[in-house]
């Protein structure tokens, strides 16, 4: 117990002392289990201060620029290619509040944001074997977690129990976790300092559920995405004057919902 506060009280200095680190990490996902080459990479961040953790797509922070200069300069002609160059498969944020220990994960659902705290733990076991990554020393350690097996390597270089995605609760920062089949993985590219950490407006209101209510909106949306544009909360009201439009957009969705049926949690 002493040896954990004192941890923390180290790893909070780390983290006042700087303000803010940003994490980098480049993500590889394989979400169609029907075609194991398509391999999908993306950059993703971890925020930290001394209060909390924001897990994010760099593409998301990219996108979320775009939107604002529009705002402030009231221009909204966006490049279509541009725009499609942003969409990131990394859709969601995980925010962790180390004075309470809460994870909340955040994403949308058509037009709507949606909300939910983790309530499953991580009960990892740490293994003996070590390794150097980069300029890291390196150990082993191993959680089954949301139908997966994931093997991540943790350093006490840098003091800090957090990682990528909801992965937090090892002696030292998360530098790589991986799960057992190869279908996800998160790599530590880069550390640099900030001065504040990403902050991401909602438009519109958040809905917040219990996680396996979310499981069961998701679940709708995947098998009728197009009820969703319709009845959302911005989804109402819309003008739906072109029949083909609708049509084309509810196919892409559906399509989409197909390429990704390997989901990073299984349960």
């Amino acid at each position: 117990m002493k040896f954990l506060k004192l941890l923390t009280f180290f790893a909070m200095s780390f983290l006042m002392a700087q303000q803010g680190t940003r994490f980098v990490y480049q993500v590889t996902m394989k979400l169609d289990s029907t075609n194991r080459d398509d391999i999908k990479t993306e950059i993703a961040n971890l925020d930290v201060n001394a209060e909390k953790s924001v897990f994010y797509g760099e593409k998301r922070l990219q996108r979320d620029s775009l939107f604002k200069r529009a705002f402030e300069t009231k221009s909204f002609n966006f490049d279509r290619t541009q725009m499609e160059s942003l969409r990131s498969r990394i859709d969601f944020i995980v925010e962790k509040n180390f004075k309470t220990g809460t994870k909340s994960f955040k994403t949308r659902i058509a037009r709507d944001n949606y909300l939910y705290t983790e309530d499953r733990t991580m009960d990892w076991k740490i293994l003996p074997e070590t390794v150097k990554i980069g300029d890291y020393n390196t150990q082993k350690a191993e959680v089954n977690f949301a139908g997966r097996t994931w093997f991540a390597w943790f350093t006490t270089d840098i003091p800090f129990q957090d990682g990528p995605y909801k992965f937090s609760g090892l002696p030292g920062l998360i530098v790589k976790v991986e799960d057992s089949k190869g279908d996800f993985s998160f790599d530590l590219k880069e550390t640099k300092k900030i001065n504040n950490i990403a902050t991401f407006e909602e438009r519109g209101a958040t809905i917040t559920l219990k996680r396996k209510d979310f499981i069961k909106q998701e679940l709708k949306f995947k098998q009728d995405p197009g009820s969703f544009m319709t009845n959302s909360g911005r989804g109402r009201g819309r003008n739906e004057s072109n029949p083909q439009e609708r049509k084309d957009r509810e196919n892409r969705m559906k399509e989409d919902a197909k390429k990704n049926n390997n989901p990073i949690e299984l349960e």
